[in-house]
């Protein structure tokens, strides 16, 4: 008798758990475009059913391993920017995400899905990556703009990235944080 691959708790978790773990290992090592879903269930040892009836096809696996990546990293800048708000707190958001995406596993993948168009779409045009935005920057809810406008700004220091760091400390203090510098109240 072969053993069950999923021995105790949940069953449907613990698939997704193991399924999910082997995805972002494979898309790290191999890229998002040699991800295959018969190579996946090799790896875990199931049959592409199972796959698909855990987790779906490639995409919901890909969208997914993408979205746990940055969930992950969106998590660290919130630890990094507690307690501080303004430019400070948007300097560090910026800072911090730009690193952590940097040095994170996925990152060819990451800016594979970015160049092609198909993710910079995505990330550009979501109501959830603005959201996290202005949730991480401190931003008022209505001001989905400047939001937006973060966005583009670490996306374009990733894909084009400034390689003296000092130098994008220097640009990121000089041009985006003066944006969001305390403004004085009008004169009365």
């Amino acid at each position: 008798m072969q053993d069950d691959w999923l021995l105790g708790g949940d069953r449907r978790s613990a698939a997704a758990e193991r399924i999910y773990a082997a995805a972002t290992e494979l898309i790290a090592r191999d890229g998002l475009d040699a991800f295959n879903i018969d190579t996946l269930a090799a790896r875990v040892h199931c049959s592409r059913a199972t796959i698909y009836r855990h987790v779906g096809g490639k995409a919901e696996i890909r969208d997914a391993v993408l979205t746990r990546a940055a969930a992950g990293i969106v998590e660290t800048v919130r630890r990094a920017v507690e307690g501080s708000s303004g430019a400070d707190r948007i300097g560090t958001a910026i800072t911090v995400a730009l690193r952590e995406i940097r040095a994170h596993p996925l990152r060819r993948s990451m800016m594979a899905a970015l160049r092609s168009g198909e993710g910079m779409a995505w990330l550009t045009g979501s109501p959830i990556v603005a959201r996290f935005a202005v949730d991480l920057n401190g931003l008022t809810e209505d001001d989905t703009d400047a939001a937006q406008w973060i966005v583009r700004v670490v996306l374009s220091l990733l894909c084009w990235p400034i390689e003296d760091a000092e130098c994008e400390q220097r640009m990121l203090q000089r041009f985006v944080l003066p944006a969001f510098a305390a403004t004085p109240a009008p004169a009365q």
